[in-house]
């Protein structure tokens, strides 16, 4: 099992409304992808939302990336998500930008799709029916490949078009293309994301147990794919939660324990509808539904939650995750109520104590899954004419009869 951990843009309360604290909170999230890259981790997901005050007020996470990029080595960088309705994104744009940060990242990007966070963000587009992202979805999920591969790409579609040939360019790096991903819900889209070859984005707000259905539903349409949709099989599934792990236990129970731990998830239930909520459960701006006492931490805990305490029992509490079948464990950065030299901290701890136990392989897993990646489409769809061209400028880095420049 594979370590990773998830940003969003968080600024909760006033400071959602002052610049200074918004630029802090860019600071900040940017700090713990630097650290978790120096301490094992292999993944960091960046959200994409538009106009969720205070829950993300990150809009464009291939910004920041670009800045990641350079600032770390090994970790890799993932959309969570990246909106496919050609109505936000247009489908060229979306090819484009996945492989120039292919190019950028040298191989270190996951591409994760979604249809959008629910209908107050996607209205922000003019999108007043949050079903009819679901068709657009489907198709250019499907579309983005050729586009990839082909240099006279065309499209008639129902929800775009491409009239005539066009080379959408940059070509992914390298061999294949970024691993592909989509965020899930119900079981019907995790069985649909197996089928279809590619990585499960699960955004949990239960009990870890919950999820196993769903997992099984995955790993049985991945195990019955004979055609990825993409160049290869990307045979993962990704689950969201929270940790608090520090080298002392108690330590790690007061910061569960303070006042203020739920508001994110009051955000989750007043923007997120299209994710089902537990009855009962506190919408914002209602009071947050806190943890009491340390009885009732222990139940969270048991019914996993959240991982807590120092980091031998967050590895017990690790493997029921792995238990479910879980390929990828994610954690939400910053955990509500944990101040921001904690995160700092926990980052380490976690990274140094309790990844090493479950996962010894230098490797990514996606960048393994690259690797036996095969071309699916043929360069050209049409004749191509013959032009000659007589001369290229001395910095050309192949020259005319084909000698490479220095």
């Amino acid at each position: 099992m594979e370590f990773g951990v998830f940003l969003n843009g968080y600024v909760p309360g006033p400071a959602a409304h002052d610049p200074a604290c918004e630029h802090e909170m860019f600071r900040r999230e940017i700090a713990y992808v630097v650290e978790a890259d120096k301490h094992n981790w292999k993944y960091a997901w960046l959200g994409e939302h538009h106009s969720l005050t205070e829950y993300s007020h990150l809009s464009a996470p291939e910004v920041v990336m670009g800045y990641l990029a350079s600032a770390t080595e090994r970790i890799h960088l993932g959309t969570g998500i990246m909106n496919l309705s050609p109505r936000v994104n247009h489908p060229v744009r979306s090819a484009e930008r996945v492989t120039v940060l292919d190019h950028v990242t040298e191989g270190r990007f996951e591409w994760g799709t979604g249809r959008g966070a629910g209908s107050h963000e996607i209205a922000t587009f003019n999108i007043l029916d949050k079903n009819s992202t679901k068709s657009e979805w489907n198709e250019v999920i499907r579309e983005i490949p050729r586009m990839w591969e082909e240099r006279d790409y065309s499209f008639e579609g129902e929800h775009f078009t491409v009239p005539y040939p066009h080379n959408v360019l940059p070509k992914p790096y390298g061999v294949g293309h970024p691993p592909i991903w989509v965020g899930c819900g119900n079981p019907a889209t995790f069985t649909q994301a197996g089928e279809l070859g590619i990585g499960a984005i699960a955004f949990n707000f239960e009990p870890v147990y919950n999820l196993k259905g769903r997992i099984e539903a995955y790993k049985e349409g991945v195990a019955g794919c004979t055609e990825p949709l993409g160049q290869y099989l990307n045979d993962n599934v990704m689950m969201t939660n929270a940790v608090i792990c520090l080298s002392d236990r108690k330590r790690a129970r007061e910061v569960a324990l303070r006042p203020g731990r739920g508001y994110l998830y009051s955000l989750v239930c007043n923007y997120h509808d299209t994710i089902p909520h537990a009855d009962n459960v506190p919408v914002w701006p209602e009071r947050p539904t806190t943890i009491a006492d340390e009885e009732m931490l222990d139940r969270l805990i048991a019914g996993g939650w959240l991982l807590c305490g120092e980091p031998d029992e967050v590895a017990e509490q690790a493997e029921r995750y792995q238990g479910v079948g879980c390929d990828q464990l994610v954690f939400g950065l910053p955990s509500d109520s944990m101040a921001h030299e904690e995160v700092l901290e926990m980052l380490e701890v976690f990274g140094t104590k309790v990844i090493p136990e479950f996962d010894r392989d230098p490797v990514h897993s996606t960048t393994r899954y690259r690797q036996s990646a095969k071309p699916k489409y043929q360069p050209f769809n049409f004749p191509v004419p013959e032009i000659v061209v007589e001369e290229l400028p001395t910095n050309a880095q192949i020259r005319l009869d084909g000698t490479r420049t220095a």
